[in-house]
């Protein structure tokens, strides 16, 4: 399984990483890619592969360039992020009017809209022209379908990544404790968190066990994920200034901060038990560097 150089060479440009990353492709993605091209061979009808990580872990970097690869390996790929599948701006209001005022903020399960993920993934099995829904940050909203990508199915690998891809709920005894200020202090009642909690029993539970295989890139605490998650917010800056857009939906540092208060108690179960039945694991160092490969 090769990788064409020049796209790597843009790839990397674009996404602005040091050159050092492409011994990762070679020691991670590709090993990566060979598995799951022999198991997309192996399985009867498409395969679907779950990606995950904590925010800034470089997710969606893993999901491009591992989409490159089975593409490039004959394979037709679909890459989705189920941040493409949020709830409309509008309609997250709804909900923190309805249920609870966390809810307007974009992140958490609940927020998303499960059923159109769940009909993008069937339709990829078919065989015809599939619109991908997407999503744009810079203004807390979906795009208009007219601008969704196009995609032929059938896919033969379907590639789904985020950051609670695969999360599984917690016992609602250990909802009682509050993990941090935001919920202490904005949700001193629980009744963001069982909500969210219920979500990840019910309909997350389904659209998560449309997974064939889960992988996860497993940082080394919680504790890295506010600056990965800062580094990711300034290069969303830099590529709308460059773009010419509207910087006044970019959070600064102190906005970063209470944002991923709102995904702490998911992602450090998720780093508590995921690692044992991910079908293959990749850890990394404080520096994002891989420091081990398991399954692949």
């Amino acid at each position: 399984m090769l990788l064409d150089s020049a796209w790597i060479d843009d790839f990397l440009q674009r996404e602005r990483l040091p050159a050092s990353f492409r011994s990762v492709v070679h020691e991670v993605h590709l090993p990566i890619a060979a598995h799951l091209a022999a198991l997309a061979h192996e399985h009867r009808g498409p395969l679907l592969v779950g990606l995950t990580g904590t925010q800034g872990s470089g997710k969606s970097t893993a999901a491009a360039v591992l989409g490159s690869l089975l593409r490039a390996s004959g394979l037709a790929t679909a890459v989705l992020s189920i941040d493409d599948f949020y709830l409309t701006h509008a309609e997250r209001l709804q909900l923190g009017e309805q249920i609870h005022p966390l809810l307007r903020t974009r992140g958490v399960p609940g927020t998303h809209d499960v059923k159109l993920a769940q009909a993008t993934l069937k339709s990829l099995q078919s065989n015809s022209e599939v619109a991908l829904p997407a999503f744009d940050k810079s203004v807390d909203d979906r795009r208009p379908q007219t601008d969704w990508p196009l995609f032929s199915a059938p896919a033969a690998v379907t590639i789904l990544e985020g950051w609670c891809v695969g999360a599984r709920a917690q016992t609602p005894e250990s909802l009682a404790e509050p993990i941090n200020s935001l919920e202490r202090d904005e949700d001193a009642q629980a009744l963001w968190r069982t909500h969210v909690n219920k979500a990840l029993s019910g309909r997350y539970r389904s659209l998560f066990g449309m997974l064939n295989a889960q992988v996860m890139l497993q940082a080394p605490s919680f504790d890295v994920v506010y600056d990965w998650r800062l580094e990711q917010e300034h290069k969303l800056r830099a590529r709308i200034q460059t773009e010419g857009g509207d910087l006044s939906r970019v959070m600064d540092d102190a906005a970063i901060a209470r944002f991923i208060a709102h995904y702490e108690r998911i992602t450090r179960h998720l780093l508590d038990e995921m690692p044992a039945r991910a079908d293959i694991l990749v850890t990394l160092d404080a520096a994002r560097r891989p420091t081990g490969l398991r399954g692949a």
